[in-house]
């Protein structure tokens, strides 16, 4: 009897550990929070730049999943201010994704040139299924990387990604053309990639072919 309630008690310890890092993993730390809530929804967040000691380690890093929720306050306030950063006149840009204002959850912005209007959309939790070997050449800039820009020649001409609305749906959609090249980069910045790794990956394999 003794065994079988050790047993159970246990489990409850390991179950509780395991709902509470859930928990964690699917919400804002306390210092996100803390950012998120410094200023209104319509006030843009500060953009992590590289050229910071601090900011960088943190553009280094691999963001988490958001747990999609429409009545989440602090995640629909979060979405609208990273929304009010990529259209701010100091940052003005065609996507930006959380770890640039110092969020490490999977959200982003992008600008769809590939849709009447060329409205932004927010995407939760996007992921790259399949990129296509055919490439395109493209000159890329980033908002944490300033006063720079490069050409690029090996981001796929189309993507198939999968991703979650705020509502909590779950979408396929097959992404071309430079609309593609934003979603890429975006994607990236979630895994703690710059568009400079690919721009140095090019250099090597240059200098291998030579």
């Amino acid at each position: 009897m003794k065994n079988i309630l050790f047993i159970v008690t246990i489990a409850l310890v390991l179950f509780g550990c395991s709902g509470l890092k859930n928990l964690n993993n699917n919400s804002f730390s306390l210092n996100e929070k803390a950012l998120i809530e410094n200023g209104d929804s319509l006030k843009p967040m500060r953009v992590y730049k590289i050229t910071n000691k601090s900011d960088s380690l943190l553009l280094r890093k691999q963001s988490a999943y958001i747990k999609p929720n429409p009545k989440d306050i602090v995640l629909k306030k979060f979405v609208k201010r990273l929304y009010a950063t990529v259209r701010d006149s100091m940052s003005l840009g065609v996507g930006i994704a959380a770890p640039q204002v110092g969020v490490l959850k999977n959200i982003i912005w992008v600008q769809r040139f590939d849709k009447e209007n060329l409205p932004f959309e927010v995407y939760l939790n996007p992921k790259i299924v399949t990129y296509s070997k055919e490439t395109q050449t493209v000159r890329e800039g980033c908002l944490s990387i300033p006063n720079r820009s490069e050409t690029l020649n090996s981001r796929s001409k189309e993507i198939l990604i999968e991703y979650d609305t705020m509502e909590g749906n779950h979408y396929t959609e097959t992404i071309e053309g430079f609309t593609s090249v934003i979603f890429q980069h975006e994607i990236d910045h979630l895994n703690g990639i710059l568009y400079l790794d690919h721009l140095q990956k090019e250099i090597n394999d240059a200098k291998k072919s030579n």
